[in-house]
């Protein structure tokens, strides 16, 4: 029996498109923009199937938790690489398949994007499958979308010769063409470049050593310094941080003689834009796509969309409007993919809603800032089954906890209690405090902060304190 494809799946991107949802704190392959799951946890889903092995998921740190998290919301395993900071997709797939040709010399890996939309999971396999033959001849294979119109967000791929299985040898590859030229690839059946693939892991390693030796062995020097973090394996950042930033379409699939392509039909989409998600969304009988608490008054092919404040809008056509906590996004739906400008600016102006939300995700569960002021922060916090925070103290600020959801197990000092709902914990300045959660269901309290000082790095851990001394 032939062994199993090993899946990588790539969680590194940012999303900045769709811009407020998805941001470096929360990125779209993270964000339930569609549906109870995240794309994440539906590509993963994708994959619990007798043709693959476990996958490889490939993030970087800050995302850890998130992943993690998510896997045990839908009962999966996975092992976990960690990326020390981002170089783009091809160092990230050379490191994923370095990984696995340590486990399995010969294998074949599956590199998939987690913030895909795939709706239909047989399609999908049967296209993988058909590309096996191909990858086990050397072949390096791209899968190639059935294009349904002249998109010139997508890369373009003209398929040739018959080649092994389904796969047919790629003849061009041609990135984001001018409207005139993707009409004309569309009426020759040319395809749209899923950015997914599909080849032995040490054919993808040797062809990329051709084009970019210094790379290879920057990642390889990143991989074999790794180490164990909790039972995941961080790359080393010296050997990382000296690889060529560059996707692995520039890095290797443009430039080499063996890539080939599979055709699928799966309903493919890489949620590339409001506009896209729009598309994709259940619609009223005017045209309207809707997500949370919203009303809609004579409003035409609108995408509206909110995580909290009710939002409605009134005499309006092909507008996306996002509200989130801290942010709201007004734009024309035809103007969507330029969501990233905004971004930029935001960027360029110090805007911490640029780069994260008003819910901070941590190993233990999250916290939402809710109010501040001159001397005080008023904080919602939740605390995952069997969540704890670390024994702490700090130096410029009291805390006066109340809970109003689950039970609470608190240290102060020497004492230890627990506390129910409507229950008021104080925590003096200066005073050895610890949060636990050890019921299985979550827990939520308030916390009002008072002090000179309410940042976030007036935190002094003990147990680190006491390994330092």
């Amino acid at each position: 029996m032939p062994a199993k494809i090993r899946p990588i799946i790539m969680c590194g991107g940012a999303g900045t498109r769709l811009w407020p949802t998805s941001r470096n704190s929360l990125p779209k392959q993270f964000a339930m923009l569609l549906g109870e799951r995240s794309t994440f946890q539906d590509t993963v889903l994708r994959l619990q199937h007798e043709l693959f092995d476990l996958p490889i998921v490939l993030t970087n740190r800050a995302h850890r938790v998130l992943a993690e998290r998510q896997l045990a919301e839908i009962g999966a395993e996975a092992e976990i690489v960690l990326e020390p900071e981002r170089r783009d997709s091809g160092p990230a797939i050379l490191a994923g398949c370095l990984v696995a040709e340590a486990r399995q010399a010969d294998g074949v890996v599956l590199v998939v994007a987690s913030d895909h939309i795939v709706t239909n999971r047989a399609a999908f396999r049967q296209a993988v499958a058909g590309g096996v033959p191909a990858a086990r001849a050397g072949r390096l294979v791209t899968f190639g979308v059935a294009a349904r119109h002249p998109c010139t967000d997508y890369g373009w791929i003209e398929p040739g010769l018959i080649l092994e299985g389904e796969a047919r040898r790629v003849a061009r590859f041609i990135e984001k063409p001018k409207e005139r030229y993707a009409a004309e690839y569309l009426r020759r059946g040319w395809l749209w470049n899923s950015g997914n693939f599909l080849f032995r892991a040490r054919d993808l390693i040797a062809e990329y050593r051709t084009f970019e030796p210094a790379t290879v062995n920057a990642v390889e020097a990143a991989v074999a310094n790794g180490s164990d973090e909790d039972g995941a394996f961080a790359l080393a950042l010296d050997g990382f941080a000296a690889a060529q930033r560059r996707s692995i379409d520039f890095a290797v699939m443009e430039r080499t003689d063996r890539a080939a392509v599979v055709a699928m039909t799966c309903g493919w989409s890489d949620i590339g834009s409001w506009d896209a998600l729009w598309a994709l969304s259940d619609h009223d009988g005017s045209g309207n796509a809707r997500h949370g608490n919203v009303e809609l008054v004579d409003a035409h092919n609108c995408l509206v969309s909110t995580d909290g404040p009710m939002t409605s809008v009134l005499g309006v056509e092909d507008l996306i409007v996002v509200a989130n906590r801290d942010a709201v996004l007004v734009a024309d739906r035809n103007r969507a993919a330029e969501v990233k400008q905004v971004v930029e600016l935001l960027r360029s102006k110090g805007c911490s809603q640029a780069e994260t939300h008003a819910s901070v995700h941590c190993s233990w569960g999250s916290y939402q800032i809710v109010d501040a002021g001159d001397g005080f922060q008023v904080k919602r916090i939740r605390v995952a089954p069997k969540g704890r925070l670390l024994l702490q103290k700090h130096r410029f600020r009291s805390e006066h906890w109340v809970v109003v959801r689950g039970t609470a197990t608190v240290t102060v000092d020497e004492t230890i209690g627990r506390f129910g709902r409507n229950e008021h914990i104080f925590i003096p300045l200066g005073a050895a405090h610890q949060l636990e959660n050890s019921g299985t269901e979550p827990l939520e309290l308030i916390e009002v902060q008072n002090g000179s000082y309410l940042g976030e790095d007036d935190v002094i851990r003990i147990d680190e304190a006491r390994q330092q001394i």
